[in-house]
């Protein structure tokens, strides 16, 4: 099943900021938008120019090409993550309270800016293959950090012993989920609906006694 993080029915932001230059924030901001609504491929040069209300020739002052617009993008979103995920990593909690506060902390991001999330989860594959293997290599180190959570909580006995890499896998696969369902202005925040995450996982996580098997 294919995943699809455009918003349907809604017509596309104009970004022009008021009262002063448009810069290249301004830009990789637009671009996210068009990219999450049209797909890296469905979106043009001229879109992002129209989007903050540049000629097509200005455009490029600001930016090479539309690659490096969504490197731009990539990189910022997953070096926020990194550095969200970093912190949490060494702060001086148990193993399942650094997982509660990582899930917590990953669908905050997710949520706040969804454009730069989905093309964050989408469009990696239109990188090209220089990039992609930059791309990667954040990618691994972003995976790494939720491993250490992992590894702390089975030395802790925390954790029952597991394969960290899957479930790696499987933590961030139900939360990146959530960006085709989730809606602001639904019956539940994102801070409780990250704490019933949370106990999910936990409850799996957790040691199970071999009586009874």
């Amino acid at each position: 099943m294919a995943f699809d993080f455009r918003p349907e029915g809604v017509l596309m932001f104009i970004y022009r900021p008021v009262g002063r230059d448009v810069n290249k924030t301004d830009i990789v901001q637009a671009a996210a938008q068009i990219f999450r609504q049209k797909g890296y491929h469905g979106a043009s040069m001229q879109d992002i120019a129209d989007a903050v209300g540049l000629q097509k020739a200005s455009l490029y002052h600001h930016v090479s090409n539309k690659q490096a617009i969504l490197a731009t993008i990539l990189d910022q979103a997953l070096d926020r993550l990194i550095a969200d995920l970093q912190e949490v990593v060494e702060a001086e909690l148990a193993a399942d309270a650094k997982l509660r506060r990582a899930i917590r902390v990953y669908l905050n991001r997710l949520t706040e800016n969804a454009d730069l999330a989905a093309v964050l989860l989408m469009e990696h594959r239109s990188l090209d293959p220089a990039l992609r293997q930059q791309h990667i290599q954040r990618r691994d180190r972003y995976e790494t950090l939720w491993r250490a959570i992992l590894r702390q909580g089975i030395a802790e006995g925390t954790f029952a012993p597991c394969d960290e890499a899957v479930t790696t896998f499987a933590l961030l696969g139900v939360q990146n989920w959530l960006l085709t369902w989730y809606r602001p202005d639904g019956r539940l925040a994102i801070g409780p609906l990250a704490d019933r995450f949370a106990d999910l996982f936990l409850d799996g996580l957790r040691p199970r006694s071999s009586e009874g098997r």
